[in-house]
């Protein structure tokens, strides 16, 4: 009989042996990222550039709002590649699993890139932009919450052996997954959103587009991940961790909203800070049901229009407004 490969801690199954599969949501994760495939050269900027230029086409808000979201997005996106690469590959060995990191690892390099690509294309200070973490407060109070979150398994000596660990690893990885990728990041993502909505900094919105739709795979990858850890752990999901894991949860949502009263605390194109944190509220719920614990917020989504980018399961068809066709592999010009 095959031993069943195990998600972690697993000493039977060879790590580089990836047939046959056992956790195939991992596969499925894989090719939808694949299918997402982007990079951000391929957007056209020029209408950005103008606008940018422009004394009349952005307000001063406006311009100060596209700042901080570039700001936080620059160096949040390389705090979750280092946690993915150094941390997370090395306790999930299951193989086919490590095959989706791999694709996750490349999509936050092309985050990382584009966020290069839109202050050389607009020509904007990196020095302004890639220190906000520690000019920003807000910004700041969010990056050192996830650092806080996620110290356990940056520790050398970690390991993921023993109730008490595999219990620290999955509260971890709901620091990384549910509360950086899948809180910490939507409040931005609706106000440069609500600015394309309008015709302003499209190229950037569209960029936007693209990385939300890869963080939502991230983060039904990395829901997949906590669920199928806790299923073979049960010991770890006390209702004292549970509590625990909803405080957290609860916390980053304040911190969220205070990002969103910062970056926009007038409003801007009718839309207010109280709408953009009850978003917050509506896809903390919405997060926490995906873990299996209940919601707090109970609040209606405020923009239905986000759910176009970041939900998978609608009929748009994302690609519309691609410039370019991807060559296939017999296509390419070696």
């Amino acid at each position: 009989m095959i031993p069943r490969k195990k998600i972690i801690n697993n000493a039977v199954i060879d790590p580089n042996k990836i047939l046959p599969m056992t956790y195939l949501w991992a596969r499925k994760h894989y090719k939808d990222g694949i299918a997402n495939n982007w990079t951000p050269e391929e957007i056209p900027m020029q209408q950005d550039v103008e606008q940018w230029r422009s004394m009349n086409a952005l307000s001063e808000k406006e311009r100060r709002l596209i700042l901080w979201n570039l700001g936080f997005f620059s160096t949040a996106e390389s705090l979750t590649a280092n946690n993915l690469v150094l941390t997370v590959y090395r306790y999930v060995t299951n193989p086919e699993c490590r095959q989706y990191l791999l694709r996750q690892a490349f999509e936050e390099a092309i985050h990382t890139d584009t966020f290069i690509y839109c202050c050389d294309t607009l020509g904007l200070d990196p020095n302004e932009i890639y220190n906000m973490y520690n000019t920003i407060p807000s910004i700041a109070a969010k990056d050192e919450y996830v650092i806080e979150l996620t110290k356990s398994i940056l520790d050398p000596n970690f390991t993921t052996e023993g109730t008490d660990n595999i219990r620290r690893f999955v509260h971890d990885l709901i620091g990384y997954y549910v509360i950086m990728e899948g809180i910490f990041f939507y409040a931005g993502f609706a106000m440069i959103l609500a600015l394309k909505r309008q015709g302003k900094m499209v190229g950037i919105g569209e960029q936007f587009e693209y990385i939300m739709r890869d963080e939502s795979i991230h983060l039904a990858f990395g829901c997949d991940l906590i669920n199928a850890i806790k299923s073979e752990n049960p010991e770890i999901w006390t209702q004292e961790f549970q509590d625990e894991i909803v405080e957290l949860i609860k916390k980053a949502v304040e911190l969220e909203k205070q990002y969103a009263y910062d970056a926009c605390p007038e409003g801007l194109l009718g839309i207010n800070a109280q709408q953009f944190c009850n978003y917050v509220e509506y896809i903390a719920d919405r997060r926490l049901e995906r873990i299996d614990l209940p919601k707090v917020y109970h609040k209606e989504n405020p923009f239905p229009w986000m759910s176009q980018a970041t939900d998978l399961s609608k009929e748009k068809n994302f690609f519309e407004t691609r410039v370019t066709e991807y060559q296939t592999a017999g296509s390419l010009e070696w």
